[in-house]
């Protein structure tokens, strides 16, 4: 096996080294050696439609009307969403969205007040 980590974008556990970079061939993700030995490279950055990074705790704007799914309500756009929560998965954002209750949305149908 060799001795380099696992991709951190999708877990591969088949890294290569190739210029400096560890490159996945699984994923196509690259990302520096150095990164990785100084503990940064775990960190995972969640920017909103804009490219503005996130964090823990923002307030983000809607800019796409959402269906919810399962139900006949909509996120209309404009609506702002406090005290967002950063989570792993297909959703970036955990969230309460007043009048709707909690839900997951995409970084990328938001963007930072």
């Amino acid at each position: 096996m060799s001795d380099y980590p696992a991709c951190p974008q999708c877990g591969s556990e088949f890294t290569y080294e190739d210029r400096g970079l560890l490159v996945c061939p699984e994923c196509g993700h690259e990302w520096s050696a150095e990164a990785v030995s100084e503990g940064g490279g775990s960190a995972r950055v969640v920017r909103d439609a804009n490219g503005n990074e996130l964090a823990d705790g923002d307030t983000v704007t809607v800019i796409k009307d959402l269906k919810v799914k399962g139900s006949s309500s909509v996120v209309k756009v404009g609506t702002k969403v406090k005290n967002i929560r950063l989570v792993d998965g297909d959703h970036d954002i955990d969230c309460k969205i007043p009048g709707i209750g909690s839900m997951g949305l995409k970084s990328e149908f938001v963007k930072k007040s």
